[in-house]
């Protein structure tokens, strides 16, 4: 720790310098015997007052061991130990921390291989258990957090994977939180980045995908031909007793047709009798006058 060494070395000048102070003012020949033996002596209590004195940041805490068994958590600032007699094996870190793991080729409920990357967010909340309890956090968290996601796959199927990822991090969470607890951990969060499939499974889905498009569409035009028959059907009921208002209709459709595109080819047949507009003479009067409107 670069807090620990610079604090630690200020402690040791201090107590050096008052040692030389002191050694001086008893007799101002350093060199006597009474003036080396106070030298001494300070230079040991300034080398076990850096050695003693520790400084923890604000987001560490450490563990204090005497004589090999747990004795208290310092931190954070400053703090003192007892030379020889108290360790410090560990400095946890109790800010959130962020681990990356993965599941490669893991068969999902309906037997497809899937890779999958997801992000763990987690804290040590119990420094105590993090250092007595497990050997390793880090590593425990990180093989935790990947066989929870192997066992999550394995009973989930590929649409639910694809769709509910929000439910597949809240189920990780909850599991991989049990799995930590009792090592002082709490996990804040699960997030899966990627779910990916293998190329063929993916183009075969495409496809799929594609298809029901198509089929919606299709089924979306059929109703709507459906409906656009309904309403010819009643209009027809409308125009069933009243051939004169169907004439004058045909008669409209004739002259806005025409009106619009001149080059239609209207051709006498059983049709153009049935809209009463008429044998192929009235007809072409028709076409003639609307002409004539256009050039006027």
């Amino acid at each position: 720790m670069k807090n620990n060494g610079s604090i630690a070395t200020l402690f040791f000048v201090i107590i050096a310098m008052l040692g030389y102070a002191l050694a001086f003012t008893v007799n101002s020949d350093l060199s006597s015997p009474e003036s080396t033996t106070i030298i001494i002596v300070f230079l040991i209590l300034a080398g076990l007052a850096a050695w003693s004195t520790k400084v923890a940041s604000q987001w560490n805490r450490a563990i204090v061991l005497r004589l090999g068994k747990y004795h208290s958590l310092r931190g954070p600032g400053l703090f003192f130990i007892i030379p020889i007699i108290d360790n410090i094996p560990y400095w946890i870190d109790i800010r959130v921390i962020s681990t990356s793991f993965k599941a490669e080729k893991t068969l999902t409920k309906d037997t497809v291989p899937v890779d999958v990357d997801a992000v763990l967010f987690w804290k040590v909340i119990d420094p105590k258990k993090a250092s007595i309890d497990v050997a390793d956090y880090y590593s425990a968290i990180s093989w935790a957090s990947q066989t929870a996601l192997r066992d999550v796959i394995g009973k989930t199927m590929l649409a639910d994977m694809l769709e509910g990822r929000d439910k597949m991090s809240a189920l990780l969470q909850i599991i991989i939180d049990e799995r930590t607890e009792p090592w002082g951990i709490n996990v804040i969060s699960v997030e899966v980045k990627d779910v990916l499939i293998p190329e063929g499974l993916e183009a075969a889905m495409s496809m799929q995908a594609q298809a029901e498009r198509e089929r919606q569409a299709r089924v979306i035009l059929g109703d709507s031909e459906r409906q656009i028959a309904n309403m010819f059907n009643e209009a027809a009921k409308s125009y069933e007793n009243n051939p004169t208002a169907f004439h004058l209709r045909a008669m409209n459709m004739l002259y806005e047709g025409l009106k619009t595109n001149s080059t239609i080819v209207i051709v006498p047949s059983t049709a153009v009798e049935s809209m009463g507009l008429g044998g192929i003479n009235g007809t072409l009067g028709l076409v003639k006058g609307i002409q004539k409107e256009k050039e006027a």
